[in-house]
């Protein structure tokens, strides 16, 4: 192998890159990346950007030490077996790194909305939020909220409108109705069960036919993967690339990272895709050991984060219908957490707000597949790692 082409500058495609060189790969490595910046990191831009503390978030990698050459502003446009074609002409492969990541879903109407999935819109959006501004966030998922939170905290008039009937419902089901307090305690006026007909000019019209009047709009209603550059390429397709679990693809030599993956967990026994930062840092290393011929199997604990009106929420693991126990009292604890178990009593998530252990010691044990004593486990003042089963 001599060429191995990144298509996406993302933090995946930088780590595919340094993982290549820690792997003693000494041949031409081509990033390419569709903006024009360096590659920088997207968790801090709907924290610490929006919030004005800070202007960049480039990744810390010296990518002239590692002798890459990168094409900043070039797009990958399709794909044929040995070639990516790109918005300034074809490049031969001999492996390929997919790290296009995902874009944001944006939702009908003649007027303005903005998203937040760059560093260019963050700054646009930021510089929105000034006092007194009427804001208009759809969707109250991790986005909304920390949108919403950045909003406040610039003393806007928000209003954040969820077509779900609790906030953050896609991730965590029922237990989203335990953030709901957070809004009216920042006085951001939360209207669930309430779905958008389209964005206007001036706000939106919702599905009941009323109005919302907003200045600026914020549509954070999910991502899509960018793959759409790849259809009638070969590879096999379904919400995402599809890969094993080593990150293969159904094409020889060609792997695939980051939001775009849709990879075969050991672990859960399904196949998943999980748009977070923790991916994009550990996927790559898998794929990388793939594409130079070995088999190191991609299985983590899925982890994520937010900070939302002050509290500190972090989740890992799986869940899907398991036994749920709460650890404290949400209405009257700043800090709780959920832990959800399967019939064999073996942890499959955890949330923690404000708890950070729980987090810590949570995840290590469902890595470890460890059996659980429930009783023990309810009990808030008991440490996760002292409810071991017997």
């Amino acid at each position: 192998m001599n060429h191995v082409v990144v298509v996406g500058a993302g933090l995946a495609g930088v780590r595919s890159v340094e993982a290549l060189r820690a792997r003693g790969f000494g041949g031409t490595i081509t990033l390419i990346g569709e903006e024009k910046h360096r590659p920088y990191d997207r968790p801090p831009l709907s924290k610490s950007v929006l919030l004005g503390e800070t202007d960049s978030t480039v990744v810390d990698s010296d990518l002239d030490a590692l002798e890459v050459d990168f094409r900043a502003g070039v797009a990958a446009k399709g794909l044929r077996e040995g070639v990516v074609e790109t918005t300034e002409g074809e490049l031969a492969y001999d492996g390929l790194v997919i790290a296009t990541g995902a874009r944001p879903i944006r939702l009908r109407g003649d007027g303005p909305q903005h998203v937040l999935r760059t560093i260019d819109d963050a700054l646009e959006l930021r510089a929105l939020l000034v006092p007194g501004t009427k804001v208009a966030i759809i969707g109250a998922g991790w986005i909304g909220a920390e949108v919403a939170t950045a909003a406040r905290r610039a003393d806007c008039e928000v209003t954040v409108v969820e077509a779900a009937g609790v906030p953050l419902s896609a991730a965590l089901g029922p237990v989203g109705a335990h953030t709901v307090s957070w809004y009216a305690r920042a006085g951001v006026d939360l209207r669930l069960g309430t779905a958008v007909a389209s964005v206007d000019q001036g706000g939106l019209t919702l599905a009941d036919g009323s109005a919302v009047e907003a200045g600026v709009v914020v549509t954070g209603v999910g991502v899509r993967p960018s793959v759409e550059w790849l259809a009638g390429s070969g590879l096999e397709l379904e919400n995402g690339v599809v890969t094993d679990e080593h990150l293969r693809t159904s094409l020889p030599g060609v792997v695939a990272v980051g939001d775009c993956a849709a990879w075969w967990s050991r672990r859960y026994g399904r196949r998943m895709r999980v748009e977070h930062w923790d991916t994009a840092l550990g996927a790559p290393d898998v794929a990388v050991a793939a594409l130079l011929g070995d088999d190191a199997v991609y299985d983590p604990v899925p982890y994520f984060w937010s900070e939302q009106f002050g509290h500190m929420v972090q989740y890992a693991g799986h869940h899907d219908g398991e036994r749920l126990i709460l650890r404290g009292d949400p209405a009257a604890d700043a800090k709780w957490a959920v832990c959800w178990v399967a019939d064999d009593h073996r942890l499959t998530a955890v949330l923690a707000v404000n708890r950070p252990r729980d987090l810590v010691q949570g995840r290590r044990l469902i890595e470890r597949g460890q059996r659980l004593d429930v009783e023990r486990l309810a009990d808030p003042a008991v440490a996760l790692r002292d409810c071991t089963a017997a």
